[in-house]
Parts: C-alpha cells; sequence; structure tokens
C-alpha cells in the first residue's frame, strides 16, 4: 500500500449530520491522491461514533472530553489535545487540518499540495500552506488571516508534516480552544519556516452547526488570548502594538456551487426543530390542531 501523500485530520463531537458533508467532499477530492482521514471524535453521543466505525476509510480516535465516569467529571482537554492525536497518528508528508463543519471546495486540497510540493523543490522552507475559506451563509467573500507580527497562520489548510515534528507540535497546555491555531504558526516562523496561502484553494464553513458546543468553547476566548500575548511579547507582539490581526479578503465565485449542500441540511435541521416544537405543543395542549394553527402560533400570529 503506497504511503499517503497527505493526511486529513479533524476533530468531531456531535455533528454527525455535517461530518458526512465533509467526508463526502474529502473522499471527491482525494479519489486519485494517496491520502488517510483520521477523525479525532470527542465522545459523541449522537450516533456519529457507531457511523464512523463502518467508514473503513476512516481512522477513528476516540478520546471522551465531556460527562462522568466512574462517579468523576470526565476531564476537559484542550483542542491543541485532540489535534495533536491525529497529526501525531499522521503518516502523509502533508497534514491538512479542516473541522467537520466544513466543505472542501473541488481541487482545494490538489492545489494545496501542488503548491506545497513546487515551493519545497524551489528551496523555500515552507511549513504551513493556508486555504481561503468562508462563513456560510452570511459571508459572501474568503479570506485567510494574520496574527502577531503580520505572521500568516491557518484556520484551514495544510502542514509539513516533519515541520509540526520539529516545533513540538500544537502547544495543547496554554490555550483551551482559540488562538492555538495561531500559536502553531508563530512558533513556524519562530524556528525559520514560512506560512504562505494557496490561492486556488477554498473551502466553505458553515457557523451554526452546534451552537450549544460552541458556546462552551467561546466563553474562554478572553482567557485564551491574553495566554496568546503573553506568550509572544517581546518576540512577536510589543505593548501597545495597534495590529494584532487582520485578513486577506478575496472574491471568488465556485462554479460547482459546493456551499450548497449545506443548504439541503439547514433546511433540514430547521424543519426538525419545527416538528419537535409542534409534537411538544400538541402534548401540551392535549388536543390536536391543525398543522398550520400550530406554526401561527409558534409565530405568534395565531389569535
Amino acid at each position: 500500500m503506497a504511503k499517503p501523500v497527505v493526511s486529513v485530520v479533524l476533530g468531531s463531537f456531535e455533528r454527525l449530520d455535517f461530518l458526512k458533508l465533509t467526508l463526502d467532499t474529502l473522499r471527491a477530492e482525494l479519489d486519485s491522491v494517496a491520502h488517510e482521514i483520521i477523525v479525532v471524535d470527542g465522545g459523541s453521543s449522537d450516533g456519529t461514533l457507531e457511523w464512523l466505525v463502518r467508514q473503513k476509510d476512516v481512522i477513528t480516535i476516540v478520546q471522551h472530553n465531556r460527562g462522568d465516569w466512574r462517579g468523576r467529571k470526565v476531564e476537559r482537554r484542550s483542542w491543541g489535545y485532540f489535534m495533536n492525536l491525529g497529526f501525531r497518528a499522521a503518516n502523509g508528508k502533508f497534514v491538512c487540518m479542516v473541522s467537520d463543519d466544513c466543505l472542501v471546495v473541488p481541487g482545494a486540497i490538489r492545489e494545496g499540495i501542488r503548491k506545497f510540493t513546487e515551493e519545497l523543490e524551489g528551496g523555500v522552507k515552507l511549513g504551513a500552506l493556508a486555504f481561503f475559506w468562508r462563513n456560510w451563509p452570511e459571508d459572501e467573500n474568503y479570506l485567510v488571516g494574520y496574527t502577531l507580527g503580520k505572521k500568516l497562520f491557518v484556520n484551514h489548510g495544510m502542514y509539513l508534516r516533519s515541520a509540526l515534528e520539529e516545533v513540538g507540535f500544537i502547544d495543547e497546555d496554554t490555550y483551551l480552544f482559540y488562538h492555538a491555531d495561531g500559536d502553531l504558526c508563530l512558533k513556524l516562523w519562530n524556528a525559520g519556516y514560512t506560512c504562505d496561502y494557496s490561492p486556488k484553494s477554498y473551502i466553505e464553513h458553515y457557523t451554526h452547526a452546534n451552537r450549544k458546543v460552541r458556546a462552551t468553547n467561546t466563553k474562554h476566548q478572553t482567557d485564551d488570548w491574553n495566554a496568546y500575548i503573553e506568550k509572544w511579547s517581546g518576540i512577536f507582539y510589543s505593548p501597545g502594538d495597534e495590529e494584532v490581526g487582520s485578513w486577506k479578503i478575496v472574491e471568488y465565485r465556485d462554479p460547482t456551487n459546493t456551499a450548497s449542500r449545506f443548504r439541503k441540511l439547514h433546511g433540514f435541521r430547521i424543519g426538525s426543530r419545527l416538528k419537535k416544537a409542534i409534537k411538544k405543543m400538541l402534548g401540551r395542549h392535549g388536543y390536536l390542531e391543525s398543522s398550520t394553527r400550530v406554526v401561527r402560533r409558534l409565530r405568534g400570529t395565531a389569535p
């Protein structure tokens, strides 16, 4: 069996419907490329684990991150800890990092491999390559980010596996969730690597895949930011610096309209919530109302 050129690593938790879409786009993108897909799951209870173990082309790593076990709370692990499980297991020359609420626009990873290889063969000490991405449905254009010191970093994209190992992978102790991706690229910059972007690589990101899980992460953002500033003060940041981050924004029209695949799932999820609300209301009133009347009641327009 050929050694993979690229290892795709993604973390997942309670997003089975979205994860299926993500993997569909990965499989289509990498059908003719030697690759492996590694999913690190935080202990999902929505059927994700049962589904994953049936996927013979996916390496599944399970590390429970919530709930109770033998009378004690499960220790909450950081985003970096989870990603490092996948990064360290990766066998590819390149490691591609995406999220379980993303879709790969056709050509994104293949173009990333092409550009990465070209740069390395040209003598560039390239450690990471960012893909342009946008939040769907609210954003029209795509972007990549610059962090402290005006250094480009990777939200979604590719790394050189050997470079990750050289810098000790992600700092999994300083940050719970936010800014560990920026920190990883600053570690690469600090070690003499460059981080660039792939101008023909695009990712679609769905903003509201699991708001409850997102909320538990967001509340730690301030602590993570303060730790980030403290760690890189005097290196890529000086107190008083006005610019601590910016974006490069580009216009692009995807001829395959990849994001439209979110639309069907988006509508399905709204429909599911509506059905649950209708069922709850019918049970509360103890009699059968017409579905039209129930919908009007939910919207506040029923008498």
